[in-house]
């Protein structure tokens, strides 16, 4: 005979079973831990992705031309652009009956100049021509075509119809041809005239002066990185204040200052005219130009340089150093071999900092860069805030983001983000 125990599962106090009541406090437990992050997810959700999925969207987004003619744009397909001759009276009639109302929804100017990026005369071929459409009777004043012409010639123009033709899709990749100095042609994308090719001068040269103001701080800032690591904590403190004053200064202030500085009567140039080292009627030319905005950005920059590399370098300890040079090793050897490696880090993590704010900066190269020291990010804003041609800003902003992540990457790839430490 043999006793059997029947112990049922294990309960919690208040009489649950003591599997689902840990399931339960532990549901519990991340429920609030997410409460207390969501008005952080919610800001960086409002402030950061959002803006960056607008931007993507406006990149190829083209809905205007089919909104507002989109009997027109029907019309259209039936039109061969090689024929070398305007469409005929069907497509004519489609454009009157759809200016009409668009000159009535008053949407007519937009189309205008949005079409006044891709062809210049268009905006005003559009607004001129609604003025005359607005007067007219679709049931009598048939047939169109010669009207339109009367009205203005440019509309027996076989480019004004193939440019219509080109971006009537509700989407297009053209104003990520024109970021490339490209653009769309008949037989497919094609390079734009050689005096209107400028972005990929303004993106090669926005690489070129970010790496450089990048080695700029690198150089200037480890030397004060390694002298404020090295100094008793009560100097150090005192000196760190001298880095973290500029933070204290207004950015405008500071880059018009080496704008004052910097000029041909400015105070760079007539010290080196009193000491004789450059003749009155030679000064040198800093100002308006790559120099000028190497200098301002490399000292507006450099102190996030020095503060990832200075909190590396604290963390070192000065006995490896005593115990490299009582093995024999030089000064330098014993930099080189045991310090330097120890403080890369640093150098990444500044590097990092430094080198994506400088890709990005706009104040500084507006003032002191002149025509040949400007960012993309200045043509950027200018097509924000002057042209408003949105497509073509949203375009340039998504393709200077992949070129960040790519070379983020390609870092990730080549040193190991893993690496980079800010102390």
């Amino acid at each position: 005979m043999s006793d059997t125990t029947d112990t049922g599962p294990v309960l919690a106090a208040d009489g649950t079973p003591l599997k689902r009541s840990l399931a339960r406090a532990l549901r519990m437990q991340k429920l609030r831990a997410l409460m207390l992050i969501a008005p952080l997810l919610l800001f960086v959700l409002l402030t950061f992705i959002l803006p960056i999925v607008d931007m993507l969207f406006r990149s190829v987004e083209n809905q205007i031309v089919s909104e507002t003619l989109p009997k027109t744009v029907v019309e259209l397909q039936e039109w061969d652009a090689s024929s070398g001759e305007a469409p005929g009276e069907a497509v004519f009639a489609a454009l009157a009956a759809d200016m009409k109302i668009a000159v009535e929804a008053k949407t007519h100017t937009r189309l205008g100049s949005r079409l006044n990026y891709e062809k210049t005369g268009l905006s005003s071929l559009f607004r001129k021509s609604g003025r005359k459409v607005k007067r007219w009777d679709l049931a009598e004043d048939a047939p169109f075509k010669q009207k339109f012409i009367d009205i203005d010639e440019d509309w027996g123009d076989v480019d004004v119809w193939r440019t219509l033709q080109t971006y009537s899709p509700a989407f297009t990749n053209g104003y990520f041809l024109n970021s490339i100095d490209m653009q769309k042609g008949v037989d497919g994308p094609e390079a734009r005239p050689e005096n209107q090719q400028i972005y990929i001068t303004l993106f090669g040269r926005t690489l070129f002066m970010s790496l450089v103001i990048t080695a700029s701080c690198i150089l200037l800032g480890y030397p004060v990185a390694w002298i404020l690591a090295n100094l008793p904590s009560r100097t150090a403190n005192l000196l760190m204040i001298l880095v973290l004053l500029p933070f204290w200064t207004s950015l405008l202030v500071r880059t018009s200052a080496w704008k004052v500085m910097l000029q041909q009567q400015g105070v760079i140039n007539d010290v080196l005219v009193w000491l004789g080292l450059v003749a009155d009627d030679s000064r040198l030319v800093m100002i308006n130009n790559q120099f000028g905005t190497i200098v301002a950005m490399t000292h507006i920059l450099l102190p996030f340089m020095i503060l990832p590399m200075y909190s590396v370098m604290q963390t070192i300890a000065p006995t490896y150093l005593r115990a490299a040079k009582s093995l024999g090793a030089t000064n330098w050897t014993a930099f080189w071999r045991v310090y330097f490696p120890q403080s890369v880090p640093g150098i990444g993590a500044g590097s990092i900092l430094v080198f994506i704010l400088a890709i990005g900066y706009y104040i500084t190269p507006e003032i002191v860069g002149g025509t040949k020291g400007v960012f993309i990010s200045n043509r950027i804003a200018y097509h924000i805030s002057s042209s408003l041609n949105w497509g073509l800003a949203a375009a340039l902003g998504t393709i200077l983001l992949a070129v960040v992540l790519l070379l983020y990457w390609a870092y990730d790839k080549i040193v190991g983000i893993d690496n980079v430490k800010l102390g």
